[in-house]
Order: C-alpha cells, then sequence, then structure tokens
C-alpha cells in the first residue's frame, strides 16, 4: 500500500507519474490477423475470442491508424481531461506481419501530436527479433510496452482453451523483450475452464518470478459466437459469481510484487457480445468492491509476495 493509501499500483497513477497529466489509451484496430485463426496453427482461434478479436472494429469502415487516433482523441481530451496518449494497438495480435507493415502502422500512430507511446498487444508466438528491435528503437524516445497474451502459466490450461502456444514460449518471448529494455505487460484471466483457485493462485507466483512490468487481470467473459459460448449453453462451462470473482482476485493481487504496474482488475467486454455473466457490465462496482474488499481485509498487492 502506497503513501496515499492505494491498494494496488494502477496504471493511470503510473502514467501520470511519468509525464505530470493525465494520459488516455487509444485503442487501435490495425486489421491485422492471428495465426491460432487463420490456419497457420488452427482456425478457431482461443475458445472465448470471436471474430473480431477483442477489438474495437474501428479497421472494418477503412478508417487509417491515423484516422483512428484522431477521431477518439479530442474525445478524450475532453472527457478525461487527457493531455497526452498512448496508442494501444488492441485487436488480434499486433505483431502478426512483416516488419515494414508494422512500422508504418506504429509511424502512423506515433505521428499525431500528443501520442507518447505504443502498447502492442499480441501473442508470445508472434515476435521475433526483428520485430523486437523495431520496438526498441520507439522505445528509445517514446514510452514502449509490449502485452503478451498469457491467460495461465498451466499448460494443460492452455491446451485446453486452443491457446496454442505453452508457457515456454512465453517465457522465451518475455526474455526476448527484457534483453531489448522493452516493459512487458502479461495477460491473465481468472475462471478458465477446470482450472481450480490453486491453480490460478500458482500462475501469480509464478509470473512473479519473471521481472514483468505489469498484468492485466480478467474474469472469463462469455461472448456471442465462440465455443465457449455452446460450452456455457451445454452446461459443461459456469461463470464466476461477482463476489467469487473479487476474493479470487484480491488473493492473486496480494501475491504480485508491489512495484508491478496493474493495468486492469477486471474486464470490459462489449454488451452487444456478452452472455455471461451479466455482472460484467458493472465494471466500476467491480473496482469499487476490489478495493473495498482490500481494505477490509486490511491487505495490499504484494501483502503475500515472496521474491
Amino acid at each position: 500500500m502506497d503513501s496515499n493509501g492505494k491498494r494496488y499500483n494502477d496504471l493511470n497513477t503510473y502514467l501520470r507519474s511519468l509525464f505530470d497529466c493525465r494520459v488516455q489509451k487509444i485503442y487501435i484496430d490495425a486489421g491485422l490477423s492471428c495465426p491460432n485463426r487463420d490456419g497457420t496453427i488452427s482456425t478457431g482461434g482461443c475458445i472465448y475470442c470471436n471474430a473480431r478479436g477483442s477489438g474495437t472494429g474501428t479497421h472494418r469502415p477503412g478508417l487509417s491508424i491515423t484516422e483512428q487516433v484522431r477521431a477518439v482523441k479530442h474525445h478524450m481530451a475532453w472527457r478525461y481531461k487527457a493531455k497526452k496518449f498512448i496508442a494501444y494497438f488492441q485487436s488480434f495480435s499486433n505483431t502478426y506481419a512483416p516488419v515494414e507493415h508494422l512500422k508504418t502502422l506504429y509511424d502512423d500512430a506515433l505521428a499525431v501530436e500528443d501520442v507518447v507511446g505504443l502498447f502492442i498487444g499480441t501473442r508470445p508466438d508472434c515476435v521475433d527479433g526483428p520485430i523486437l528491435d523495431l520496438l526498441q528503437h520507439y522505445n528509445e524516445n517514446h514510452l514502449v510496452w509490449i502485452e503478451y497474451g498469457l491467460q495461465s502459466a498451466h499448460n494443460e490450461t492452455l491446451a485446453r482453451i486452443n491457446r496454442g502456444h505453452d508457457f515456454k514460449c512465453f517465457e522465451k518471448a518475455v526474455d526476448m523483450a527484457k534483453r531489448r529494455g522493452i516493459k512487458v505487460c502479461v495477460h491473465v484471466i481468472l475462471g478458465l475452464p477446470s482450472e481450480n483457485k490453486q491453480q490460478m493462485l500458482e500462475t501469480a507466483r509464478i509470473i512473479s518470478g519473471m521481472g514483468i512490468d505489469g498484468i492485466k487481470v480478467h474474469h472469463l467473459s462469455v461472448l456471442k459466437g465462440t465455443a465457449l459460448e455452446q460450452m456455457y449453453n451445454n452446461g459443461s462451462y459456469h461463470c464466476f459469481e461477482q463476489k467469487e470473482y473479487i476474493d479470487v482476485v484480491c488473493d492473486f493481487l496480494e501475491l504480485l510484487p508491489e512495484e508491478m504496474i496493474i493495468q486492469r482488475v477486471t474486464g470490459d467486454p462489449h454488451e452487444e457480445e456478452l452472455i455471461a455473466p451479466l455482472w460484467s457490465r458493472r465494471k466500476s462496482e467491480t473496482i469499487h468492491m476490489i478495493t473495498r474488499t482490500l481494505a477490509a481485509r486490511h491487505s495490499w498487492q504484494g501483502k503475500k509476495y515472496e521474491a
């Protein structure tokens, strides 16, 4: 717990400490694909991912990267009083293209005034030396984070959700990025099929020892058009109740090092796609309940962390 009484090390506070102002992420859809969907690994994707790939869908109208950024920048400045912006490449795997094409995409985003950094969402099996060298180049003058979807540290779970890579692949990708001074964020999903609480907390312990800079944690949501929807409909998958998730995520946060940046503590699915759990729509409520639960426990991020 910090001197201001914060129970976890949140992203907004971290960004404000770097730029001395409100910094807002702008979500970008680069129109890229995923080896787990285009047939390289699989055509079905992960069991929880639909055709939009957790993205905005803004690429479909044909908006360029620069147009996507400019289309929302002024609104973000007005709504959040933001003065600086991060270009967040979110949809699908945003290193899954020739490095020359990636450079054009990233250059277009950084060309917009007051865009101070890149957050690149991708898979650990979609990076190589030249791509990470490119990100290292941007990192010299901008804030650069690479976000690797892991979801679980357990290979049996990764196979069950049709992830298409194993934990060793993730370890290698983290090492490659860190050797180049690129900050790493890991994505973890709690409540994956057949994974128990002990396994979820073991994921926290494992990643806590890897020198990872940040994490996004959220519960598993059932979206339309996914394999998980079929599992939910036939009764073979049951979602977390809200209170159940809050207890688990608080346990999870207690095991993470205090310096790790918590970029997300709950999911934020598109309402028109969401099937369950319906409490996913109440994001602010869930965040407040997490903070209140940590306070009631007299706890905080890192309380039970063991180096």
